[in-house]
């Protein structure tokens, strides 16, 4: 049995594989931004560098031990798709830094988690690459008048970064019905939102209907 990596030394690649791994997990949680969010995949991020840093050590320098593992992984079929890249991108990430903690390479675990989870959150909050300036739809039937409209617009200002009338229909009995598009950020921002116009007198049939914003043309 080979014996080139102690107990500790072990240990030490484990647990470290499992704070980064947990580390790169949580950046993804707190930057996702679709509507299809899945806890298990985040787990699944938590754990991976775990699995992939107990390949490397149970590989080591070993060539017969890498082929019987690529011929184990062989049998297995993996029946869950991506469908976001940048799923895809936070997968690599994990398996990469298990890699790195399995060989005992912790400077390049440690930098590269670091340099990584940087980049994701910089990304993230630059808006970088974006081509969608709306991300949800907002329809409300109004009374006809100047005043109604008038308080719409400023509580669109007030509570919504951007916002775009699309569409106006008069529905009779001096009502109209209005379509905006309109972009907010949190679940919070969309209760003050709805409940700033709650507080206008005469509104009906307020509906906000939120689009992925992990789609874009």
């Amino acid at each position: 049995m080979d014996t080139r990596v102690g107990w500790e030394l072990t240990l030490a690649a484990l647990l470290l594989a499992f704070a980064l791994s947990m580390t790169v997990s949580w950046v993804y949680s707190a930057t996702y931004r679709g509507l299809s969010y899945v806890r298990s995949f985040a787990i699944m991020l938590a754990v991976a560098g775990i699995v992939s840093a107990l390949v490397m050590l149970a590989i080591g320098d070993e060539i017969a031990r890498g082929l019987g593992l690529v011929g184990a992984i062989a049998v297995i079929r993996f029946r869950t798709s991506l469908k976001d890249t940048r799923d895809l991108m936070f997968a690599f990430a994990a398996l990469a830094i298990g890699i790195a903690c399995g060989t005992l390479a912790f400077p390049v675990a440690i930098l590269g988690t670091a340099v990584f989870c940087g980049a994701v959150v910089y990304l993230s909050l630059s808006q970088f690459g974006s081509r969608q300036p709306f991300n949800a739809i907002l329809r409300l039937q109004v009374p006809a008048n100047d005043e109604s409209s008038g308080q719409v617009q400023r509580v669109l200002k007030q509570h919504a970064p951007g916002f775009l009338l699309i569409h106006l229909r008069d529905l009779g009995e001096q009502l109209q019905e209005h379509s905006y598009q309109v972009r907010l950020g949190d679940q919070r921002e969309r209760e003050q939102l709805l409940s700033a116009l709650a507080a206008i007198s005469g509104l009906r049939a307020t509906n906000l209907l939120m689009q992925d914003s992990a789609l874009e043309p």
